[in-house]
């Protein structure tokens, strides 16, 4: 049952990004779209009291649960960012436009927009963990099963963490061949 919450949560999520933003360019009703697309949270909310109410009526911890977490978590983590990301070609495709910048693929800016991701990557992990724990404490039986996840994702994270911060390096690199060419 809760598998079949979660799938439905992820589709609910997709729905109501894509009916919030039809709204509000191709039907010309920013506010309507606006509300469409303040719901979006909802799917998380609904994600979170089912894993709740499954614990509560005596559900054992277990990857179900894990996979929750880590959605609402990375919801939290990269959620506003996906709003704003999905509301810029929006606004292009369906709006009229112009076509969003392309990130930089050098630099300080990239190497600024790099660290950023990680941090919300972090705040991913940081939230996701936390529920996965919360659910095994609620449950009373431990958290050990619903915890199983985070390891992977740990690793994830520090190579996540290695790769986003090397292009600060490449920027000081960057800025000493600047200066060896002036």
């Amino acid at each position: 049952m809760l598998l079949a919450v979660i799938a439905g949560c992820e589709i609910g999520f997709w729905v109501l990004l894509a009916a919030g933003m039809v709204t509000r360019y191709l039907l010309k009703l920013p506010r309507a779209g606006l509300v469409l697309l303040a719901a979006v949270p909802l799917v998380d909310v609904v994600m979170l009291a089912a894993s709740v109410i499954d614990i509560h009526r005596g559900g054992v911890p277990a990857f179900k649960h894990s996979l929750a977490a880590i959605f609402i978590g990375v919801s939290v983590g990269f959620g506003h960012q996906t709003l704003k990301w999905a509301d810029k070609w929006a606004a292009h495709f369906l709006g009229g436009a112009p076509r969003p910048v392309k990130p930089p693929k050098r630099g300080p800016e990239r190497a600024r927009r790099e660290r950023a991701g990680w941090f919300r990557h972090l705040l991913a992990y940081g939230v996701g963990v936390g529920i996965m724990i919360g659910l095994g404490l609620l449950s009373g039986r431990g958290y050990d099963a619903a915890l199983a996840p985070a390891w992977t994702w740990t690793v994830v994270l520090v190579i996540d963490a290695i790769v986003s911060f090397s292009y600060s390096f490449d920027r000081a690199d960057d800025e000493a061949r600047e200066k060896q060419s002036v």
